[in-house]
């Protein structure tokens, strides 16, 4: 786990980390969101509306801006304080995805980040991009 302080940061700064998503990820994000939607949990419906399969919950996706600001950019001396994601491709059980993030802007008034977020598939395709925000523990 890194642990960066706001005066260690620059615009720039980069971590990555590498995940391979899986159906358990898949039943526990259903079992803690409730979220029933066919899409994601019938493989012939998500065919039958042109998908290669089970489409993998965008927010299970959007979750490893978590890992990514909690564990390497900053680190545990971070508070997610907000997160943007567009997602412009599907996400399937099985893909690796490369979870990117660099710092954007670094506002010392109020010693907050913004950092860009880029996920990728093992195909080199982005999947989601977006913003998170990110505020300072003492």
């Amino acid at each position: 786990m890194n642990n960066y302080s706001f005066e260690q940061l620059s615009v720039g700064q980069s971590e990555s980390f590498e995940v391979t998503v899986t159906s358990e990820m898949m039943d526990c994000f259903l079992k803690i969101s409730g979220d029933t939607n066919p899409l994601h949990n019938d493989e012939e419906f998500a065919i039958e509306q042109g998908y290669e399969h089970k489409v993998v919950y965008g927010l299970l996706t959007t979750s490893f801006i978590s890992k990514l600001v909690g564990v390497l950019l900053p680190g545990e001396k971070c508070l997610l304080q907000g997160v943007e994601a567009k997602y412009l491709k599907p996400v399937y059980v099985g893909d690796t995805l490369t979870v990117t993030g660099t710092i954007d802007e670094l506002h010392e008034s109020v010693k907050r980040a913004s950092i860009k977020v880029i996920i990728s598939n093992q195909n080199d395709k982005k999947v989601l991009k977006g913003k998170a925000e990110v505020g300072f523990l003492k």
